[in-house]
């Protein structure tokens, strides 16, 4: 298992070297730079003109006159000492800028994953249990519901029906008399109140994705051989279900983590700007339109990172859940 463990290890430092070498050029691709867009938005505003001298000064003092390769080699460098760079567009270190919407992104993200997975697995359970029966046909139908509807058009039609029925505004999670309160119980409770909704729209897509997995999984394995042989030693179903063909099912969502994680750093980038919620998915999005290259980088290289370390994680678990995997580890 150690040696398992060890060469994931090694595979991951490679993968993340080449990621962050496509993450950087892609983000090169575009004509132009963060100076470019600035120098745009100035004329565009009547903000005033720029002189070559100028430009060139700018472009020496954030390091935009070196070659591709050498931006992308310091940048790397100073991201593995734990400088993520400086944003040009907000003028501070993107470890501050990602560090300040950090804190709810995880809440509303780990509050996805709870409420997600706490879902699919007994949904997908009943369903798979209960096949063709009326419960199990208006899931189905829910749930391909949930994966037709786009989030963030789940979101604009939750936000026009709460405030033409309601009067009641989905938009941020603090009321405006809490926004920028300090923290106390009556903001705490203010949180909590805004919360179900993001969490529920962000999590519907994923939500019916995972109840399908479980269901398909749970059937394929409630008719193999084994699964009658247990019934013959006199095994109940509630034992011959969690004992065997539900251990099993869960491969597949285990496996899933490897795509959760970068969901919790991030969250639903669109859904995120609908709601007008403080997440690091905005950010992201408005560091790629103004071209704000270190901020854009660092941000898709620590969801790169976590991708793969959800990957390391979802086999390693997988290994120590499943013995069949273990038994072909321990062949190799």
């Amino acid at each position: 298992m150690l040696g398992f463990i060890l060469r994931r290890t090694l595979y991951m430092l490679v993968v993340l070297f080449v990621i962050a070498l496509i993450s950087f050029a892609i983000i090169e691709l575009p004509p132009g730079d963060y100076l470019t867009s600035y120098i745009a938005r100035l004329k565009q505003t009547g903000g005033g003109t720029v002189t070559a001298d100028q430009v060139a000064a700018l472009r020496h003092q954030y390091g935009l006159d070196l070659p591709v390769y050498a931006r992308f080699l310091k940048w790397l460098w100073n991201a593995m000492q734990g400088d993520l760079g400086w944003s040009f567009q907000f003028n501070e270190p993107v470890a501050k800028l990602v560090g300040q919407r950090l804190g709810m992104t995880l809440v509303i993200s780990i509050s996805t994953v709870i409420f997600s997975y706490a879902l699919a697995i007994p949904i997908g359970i009943y369903s798979a249990v209960n096949q063709y029966s009326l419960g199990d046909y208006l899931l189905t139908v829910v749930g391909f519901m949930g994966v037709a509807v786009p989030n963030f058009l789940l979101a604009l039609l939750v936000m026009v029906a709460l405030f033409n029925w309601f009067g009641l505004s989905m938009g941020g999670l603090f009321s405006p008399q809490y926004a920028n309160a300090p923290w106390g119980w009556a903001k705490f409770m203010d949180l909590l109140k805004h919360l179900p909704a993001p969490v529920l729209i962000i999590s519907l897509a994923n939500l019916t994705w995972l109840i399908r997995i479980m269901r398909g999984t749970l059937l394929d394995e409630l008719n193999k051989p084994y699964v009658e042989a247990a019934r013959a030693r006199g095994l109940t179903e509630r034992q011959l279900l969690f004992k065997y063909p539900a251990r099993i099912a869960l491969n597949p969502i285990i496996s899933t983590i490897g795509y959760v994680l970068p969901g919790v750093f991030s969250g639903a980038t669109i859904v995120s700007i609908v709601l007008n919620l403080p997440t690091v998915g905005p950010l992201l999005f408005g560091a790629l339109v103004s071209q704000d290259n270190y901020l854009a980088g660092s941000i898709v290289l620590i969801l790169s990172a976590l991708t793969v370390l959800g990957t390391l994680l979802s086999d390693i678990l997988l290994a120590y859940i499943d013995p069949r995997i273990r038994l072909l580890e321990g062949e190799s």
